[in-house]
């Protein structure tokens, strides 16, 4: 398993609860400011819809993703999209740009994906991303170390996320030749249709080894937990989401 393989993605399912994902991550591409001629690689690129918002701009999209379902959705949108690891890219001074929304806190090998996307780009060239940061979903991790603390019989409640704080993500950019230009923690409370959607979405992959059965008490004991803090009759469910946003150009 590749060090990023933590969940498996329903395209569809995806995008019929998680829409906001990329419609919240348009300042990002703002950010990005992708110009004509560019040649730029987007990084966990899911179905595409990012990369269509980029090329719109007469740069170059390549995507890369470890889902085959995602990748095939992004070539529906015309897309130039590949399987692979963010931590294994096989490109070297290829890019103008790396650009990544909503994929890095999947990859618990920060250091080898920040090497790979560095040796990806050309010298002077940007990455620009945006990921779950220091305090992201603390709410709903903890529901789900209290639901696995007490029942035994479920095994060992791994955490499959990575939630830098600024100062240890600037630090690692540095030391593979970045200067980071923007970091900033944006604490974004993200309204959600369910929280069994999103379990069901993004715990997948922690819940694999559960029974049908277990994996039912998971879901509504993590809804019990977090019903309080998450839901109100007014805004329903709202997601205690933290981004980590990043611009930093690379020198070599």
């Amino acid at each position: 398993m590749k060090t990023e393989e933590t969940n498996k993605w329903n395209a569809e399912e995806y995008n019929k609860h998680t829409g906001f994902v990329s419609a919240l991550a348009l300042p990002v591409v703002d950010l990005l400011a992708p110009k004509h001629g560019e040649k730029i690689l987007d990084a966990g690129c899911g179905d595409g819809t990012l990369g269509v918002e980029i090329e719109k701009s007469g740069a170059k999209v390549i995507g890369v993703d470890l889902s085959p379902e995602m990748i095939s959705a992004c070539k529906i949108k015309g897309i130039e999209a590949y399987v692979g690891s963010v931590s294994e890219l096989p490109y070297h001074d290829s890019f103008d740009a790396v650009f990544s929304n909503a994929t890095l806190h999947w990859v618990k090998d920060a250091n080898s994906a920040v090497k790979s996307i560095a040796t990806s780009l050309k010298s002077g060239a940007r990455f620009v991303c945006e990921f779950g940061g220091e305090g992201n979903v603390q709410a709903v991790v903890s529901a789900m170390q209290q639901v696995y603390d007490k029942h035994e019989d479920f095994g060992t409640f791994n955490n499959p996320w990575y939630f830098p704080s600024v100062r240890e993500y600037k630090t690692l950019l540095v030391s593979h030749g970045f200067t980071v230009a923007y970091i900033e923690l944006i604490p974004r409370p993200t309204p959600m249709d369910d929280i069994k959607n999103w379990l069901e979405i993004f715990a997948n992959g922690i819940t694999k080894e559960l029974t049908h059965k277990q994996r039912k008490i998971f879901i509504s004991e993590c809804e019990e937990i977090l019903r309080p803090s998450l839901y109100t009759d007014k805004e329903g469910w709202v997601i205690d989401y933290v981004r980590l946003r990043v611009k930093a150009i690379v020198h070599k």
